[in-house]
């Protein structure tokens, strides 16, 4: 099965979305955006950077949990992965990106 991108409407109105995997597991999570266009923006510069390894920043949390961010080409974070156990499950979650965010398919759940 292959991956998605989910769209969502927040409690506060605002528009969101997750990436996941064909598993259903979430890869990826997008920030708050003001409109369904702003996130479908956000949707498709994820897949335009996903295959790119530079547009990666391998980050660690306060609590010592390694998980990344996605960058676009204005190096505005665009996705942000859950934190992992190890600094291999983020790069495998990297990977995943990379695997199922160019041809995902975008469902709309607002």
């Amino acid at each position: 099965m292959a991956g998605k991108f989910e769209v969502k409407t927040a409690k506060s109105g605002q528009t969101h979305f997750n990436l996941l995997a064909g598993n259903g597991q979430v890869i990826l999570q997008s920030e708050m955006y003001e409109s369904k266009a702003s996130a479908l923006n956000g949707i498709a510069s994820i897949q335009k950077n996903a295959d790119m390894d530079d547009r990666y920043n391998r980050l660690v949390s306060k609590s010592g949990k390694p998980y990344f961010v996605i960058k676009a080409g204005n190096h505005q974070v665009i996705g942000q992965s859950q934190q992992y156990e190890s600094e291999a499950g983020r790069d495998n979650g990297i990977e995943s990106v990379k695997k199922n965010a160019p041809d995902a398919e975008v469902v709309d759940l607002t």
